[in-house]
């Protein structure tokens, strides 16, 4: 039988689907992808609370849609940080992560274009969830390697501890399920 999480979402109501992340553990599973309605509100609420940025940055691939939602909105530029080298990115800058919702270990990249455009810019991070927050560490060192500054770091949820967290700006807590 499948297991829901209902919540608000940036004023909206939404089910969550259930899923394990371990023998122990479950997760309420936030998806972006085809949510339009929750993709326009959330932008607009977190452009409310962000502080002024000149370039919004965000990790392949789920919050991507977030992220060209909130360039929209607030008419700055965005760049998505890629999990592997293309091609067209010469001289890559590359950092290494692992976070709870991948199995193995990640490699995230900005081509040397990305880095001469956000070098010495504020960056605004956005993602659609921060959990145990190792995949934000590793967009943060990326953005430092890059040589920008961060303005803020903002979600549309904050799962489990992350919701304690005075350094990100989120619009709700999302809960784990302990078993």
């Amino acid at each position: 039988m499948t297991e829901y999480y209902s919540m608000k979402i940036a004023g909206l109501d939404r089910k969550l689907e259930k899923f394990p992340v371990s023998d122990s553990l479950d997760i309420a599973a936030f998806i972006l992808f085809g949510d339009v309605e929750v993709t326009v509100k959330a932008s607009e609420e977190l452009l409310k609370k962000a502080p002024e940025f000149d370039y919004i940055i965000t990790p392949e691939a789920k919050s991507i849609p977030l992220a060209y939602e909130m360039a929209r909105q607030s008419g700055k530029p965005y760049i998505v940080i890629r999990k592997g080298v293309k091609v067209y990115m010469r001289n890559s800058l590359g950092v290494t992560v692992k976070s709870i919702t991948t199995n193995k270990e990640q490699h995230l990249y900005l081509g040397e274009s990305e880095v001469e455009m956000i070098k010495g810019k504020r960056v605004l991070i956005v993602d659609d969830v921060i959990s145990t927050g190792e995949s934000l560490a590793a967009v943060r060192e990326l953005v430092k390697k890059a040589g920008a500054i961060e303005a803020a770091t903002c979600a549309v949820l904050a799962e489990g501890d992350a919701a304690n967290r005075t350094d990100i700006i989120f619009l709700e807590k999302l809960p784990l399920f302990f078993k």
